[in-house]
């Protein structure tokens, strides 16, 4: 497997990743209409906007390929988004293909992030989930703990959303 910075030649891949998992892994949580009006075109152009938006912003996307040219995942992060006093970075979003996921992708996604906001100094840092969400035991796993939850509304249908933070990333980077 193979994790390295995203182009903007791997949008397409990464909204289909996007897509694809949203609808696997939200499937009974978030509304069926939400999800069958999810849109691989729509994804790639918001896609391409973050990627645009990067430097500036302060973003970087990684992807795993497990053979070259072949996506099976992308993980987002960068400086947390609201200022929190806390924990200073933020894993944005993190998907992997159903069919890929317990081969330790997810981990090898996230311990990119961190080494990227270690090189920031940033050694803390939080990602929110939805609460019904099974990659919830994924982020525990990695010592994650719930710190913040916070209503949100998706399709019409109110949601809870938990944070969870690492206040140093440090044992996330050697393991």
């Amino acid at each position: 497997m193979i994790v390295r910075e995203a182009s903007h030649h791997d949008v397409p891949a990464i909204a289909k990743v996007h897509v694809d998992t949203w609808r696997t892994t939200y499937r009974g949580i978030v509304p069926d209409e939400h999800l069958a009006n999810l849109s691989y075109e729509r994804r790639a152009n918001g896609w391409y906007q973050i990627l645009n938006h990067a430097p500036k912003d302060g973003n970087f996307t990684y992807v795993a390929e497990e053979e070259p040219g072949e996506i099976v995942g992308f993980a987002n992060g960068g400086v947390e988004r609201t200022g929190n006093p806390v924990y200073k970075g933020e894993l944005t979003a993190i998907y992997i293909l159903q069919n890929h996921q317990g081969k330790g992708i997810g981990r090898c996604l996230a311990q990119a992030v961190v080494e990227r906001l270690s090189r920031s100094g940033i050694n803390c840092m939080l990602v929110w989930v939805l609460v019904n969400n099974p990659a919830c035991q994924f982020y525990a796993a990695l010592g994650g703990k719930p710190v913040y939850e916070k209503e949100l509304e998706i399709g019409g249908k109110p949601l809870i959303e938990v944070a969870y933070g690492w206040t140093d990333t440090a044992n996330l980077r050697s393991s």
